[in-house]
């Protein structure tokens, strides 16, 4: 294994994380900010309110994501068993 593949390896690990991380990451930051301005507009200074609808949200996110989430750990994984030989030379 050469220097180049193993930066290669964890570049391309890193980056289907990011990928897979994603689509909670900007619903989070979606609600963030829908809220904040509603908060700001309202004048209402709960901090509960921040809370609960990012993670509502950030779950719902989650469940309807899940399919293509596993379809690239999936591919992924099967990608590293089935090149592995290839990785040991």
């Amino acid at each position: 294994m050469t220097p180049e593949f193993v930066i290669g390896f964890a570049r391309q690990s890193i980056e289907l994380t990011l990928v897979i991380a994603l689509p909670m990451l900007g619903v989070g930051l979606g609600v963030g900010v829908f809220v904040s301005i509603l908060q700001a507009a309202t004048q209402i200074q709960e901090m509960t309110l921040t809370f609960v609808p990012k993670i509502i949200a950030v779950f719902l996110a989650l469940l309807i994501s899940f399919p293509w989430i596993m379809d690239k750990m999936i591919t992924y994984t099967q990608e590293i068993f089935l090149n592995f030989p290839q990785y040991i030379k």
